[in-house]
């Protein structure tokens, strides 16, 4: 989902007026954890149901994940949007972490997806997700929101995902926008 916030974000921003400029001067602080983080989720995710010990550690591998990508949102905290982006991690974490770090997905809610993917919801195949049952603790924390058409992408998304893109908006806007809105300001200058 945070993919589908920055290109609509991208996207408003150029309607705006904006330009990549300020992407390209943005500094932030560990900006290598990113990578680094998504690089270890695409690894577990590809691996994780042909190598036992990557199955069956991947719920631990995910929390990890989600304690460093925290660290890096607190430690940027004063880019604008960041403390949203924040909120809306810490959420999902907070789930995950009361459901043995995995995110609850509403089996209704996945109606809209591909059947494989409820079925592999069902059996436990996909790691990082597990379906709501009686027993899952904070369910409304978890994947319960469907988009399907109008919207492009069939997905199940949670309160935090909404929230986390919601900085993720602020904080592209203000790198494409910001500077240039700084910049048109008036000065005004005293005079004698």
């Amino acid at each position: 989902m945070v993919y589908d916030g920055i290109i609509i974000a991208l996207l408003v921003g150029l309607f705006r007026g904006g330009n990549f400029k300020g992407l390209a001067d943005m500094k932030l602080k560990h900006a290598w954890v990113f990578p680094v983080l998504l690089l270890i989720q695409i690894i577990v995710y590809l691996t994780q149901n042909k190598i036992a010990i990557i199955g069956s550690s991947s719920n631990i591998i995910f929390m990890l994940v989600y304690i460093a990508g925290l660290y890096f949102l607190w430690v940027n905290r004063h880019h604008s949007g960041f403390i949203i982006i924040f909120i809306g991690v810490l959420l999902n974490f907070i789930v995950m972490a009361a459901n043995g770090g995995r995110m609850p997905v509403s089996l209704e809610a996945s109606t809209v997806l591909d059947p494989y993917f409820i079925e592999a919801l069902k059996s436990d195949l996909y790691g990082k997700h597990a379906a709501i049952t009686e027993a899952t603790r904070l369910a409304f924390l978890g994947d319960i929101i469907p988009l399907s058409a109008p919207y492009p992408r069939e997905q199940v998304i949670s309160i935090g995902d909404v929230i986390m893109n919601i900085g993720v908006f602020f904080f592209i806007q203000y790198l494409m926008l910001g500077k240039k809105e700084k910049n048109s300001t008036p000065q005004v200058t005293a005079s004698n």
